[in-house]
């Protein structure tokens, strides 16, 4: 029989976040909460602490982890940052943007997948920047889940899914804007790249940038294969439900399928009340949407659904982000 969860969720007073800075300093990894999903940190330069990460998780070593920090002024410590870089760092840090830049030696290979890149990022989130204050030291934080399921939007979503394996989590509520960070390349910065859009669009950072910034999905990538950037591989973000997905759910196909199929609307529909019809944003707001979207994609995939059907977001900005996780969701 599986472990019952046993990991303590803590609030984030004073006390408990000294308490789970000591823990961090120690070499052990504690959930996280941040504006974008929950993370499960390890001291980015502790070796060994980051191997429990991949332990936890079942995650692979040749996808690598992203390095928190509390300051611009740390970046130089752990990455060599170019022009490009900085303007995107003081015009978007803190919040949910991760930089891949050429890495100092300090980082250690595990946490890079053994590439000579590092994904960085400062979050906005109050009490993840206190708790890497707090420790002292950047914290490496991939999604506080099973490698490949559905990301933790709230500290009770870490704990369902790795209780069993960790001893602490930090509550801060949920996330605020449910999806991963964008992902820009930046080690060229004369052909910047983005290789995972999120709530930061191309198109901002095409304008901070002054120059256009390339996005092409990525060809089928190998879990054996080194990734420059977490997020990158075809299948991720995954409920155990088959997930199929069309441009527009209709009545037509809501009819033609059974009671056992589950159907997610970006929208509310109008007229539509079955028990197996669910909606992200009553209005369509597509932040709204992101918000909710992993999950609800968890309550259905443990609801008893034989299938789950879902419809893509129109437009771009944060429709891009949602497609894209929807699809590698949809994986097979």
């Amino acid at each position: 029989m599986p472990r019952k969860p046993t990991a303590r969720i803590f609030r984030g007073t004073p006390r408990n976040l000294s308490y789970l800075a000591r823990c961090l300093q120690d070499g052990d990894i504690v959930g996280v909460p941040t504006e974008t999903v929950y993370g499960l940190a390890a001291d980015a330069l502790n070796p060994r602490a980051c191997q429990k990460i991949f332990t936890a998780k079942g995650r692979p070593t040749t996808d690598p982890l992203i390095v928190h920090i509390a300051s611009l002024s740390e970046l130089d410590a752990i990455a060599v940052p170019n022009a490009a870089a900085l303007r995107l760092a003081k015009k978007f840090w803190p919040g949910p943007l991760t930089l891949i830049l050429p890495k100092k030696p300090v980082v250690p290979a595990i946490v890079s997948a053994g590439l000579p890149s590092v994904a960085v990022r400062m979050p906005a989130h109050r009490l993840f920047r206190r708790l890497i204050q707090l420790s002292g030291r950047p914290l490496a934080a991939p999604s506080a889940n099973p490698f490949g399921y559905i990301s933790p939007t709230t500290a009770e979503h870490v704990r369902a899914s790795l209780g069993s394996k960790i001893n602490s989590i930090l509550d801060g509520g949920p996330a605020d804007i449910g999806l991963e960070s964008t992902i820009i390349d930046l080690r060229n910065p004369a052909r910047p790249r983005l290789l995972r859009p999120g709530a930061i669009s191309r198109k901002a950072l095409a304008a901070a940038l002054g120059r256009p910034v390339a996005w092409r999905r990525p060809k089928t990538a190998a879990p054996t294969q080194a990734q420059v950037a977490p997020g990158l591989l075809t299948r991720h973000y995954s409920p155990r439900t088959s997930l199929v997905l069309h441009a527009h759910i209709t009545p037509a196909l809501i009819a033609k399928s059974g009671p056992n199929e589950a159907f997610l609307h970006i929208a509310k529909p109008a007229g539509r009340t079955a028990k197996n019809i669910f909606w992200l944003d009553a209005r369509g707001n597509l932040h709204g949407a992101a918000r909710r979207l992993f999950a609800q994609l968890r309550a259905l995939d443990t609801a008893g659904y034989r299938r789950l059907h879902a419809e893509y977001a129109c437009g771009q900005g944060p429709a891009e982000a949602i497609n894209d996780r929807l699809r590698r969701a949809a994986a097979v």
